[in-house]
């Protein structure tokens, strides 16, 4: 199964989007899914990931009460939904998986195995 990002774009400060992440050519509903990001000339950070069954989800403490993510395994897909979104937060995102139904250990999602391409979040007025 491919992993397809899909929701990025111009938004401005303090505005809202939200990512999906789409199985192709398969189902994700066995798998955890992480999101990460990584920003031009930083390292990739993990933002979270949610377990198969979507009922754990775990988050890096920066972003907290802003993010959020939950899947729909009926329509294959993980979300990553973004508010009171600020500069800072512009970057490539990814979501991400090593085809287990656990998310990793806090702090070591950003080396998961499997990831999408990526979709452009661009947070600027």
């Amino acid at each position: 199964v491919q992993l397809v990002e899909s929701g990025g774009g111009l938004v401005q400060p303090g505005g809202s989007l939200r990512l999906s992440c789409v199985g192709s050519g398969g189902t994700l509903d066995r798998y955890a899914i992480g999101w990460v990001r990584q920003a031009p000339g930083k390292e990739r950070e993990g933002l979270g990931c949610i377990s198969n069954s979507g009922d754990t989800t775990r988050y890096r403490n920066s972003v907290k009460g802003r993010f959020t993510i939950s899947r729909d395994n009926q329509k294959n897909t993980v979300y990553l939904q973004m508010n009171s979104l600020k500069p800072e937060d512009t970057a490539v995102y990814y979501c991400a998986t090593d085809r287990i139904s656990t998310c990793p250990p806090d702090g070591t999602y950003a080396g998961m195995d499997y990831w999408g391409q990526g979709t452009q979040v661009t947070v600027s007025s």
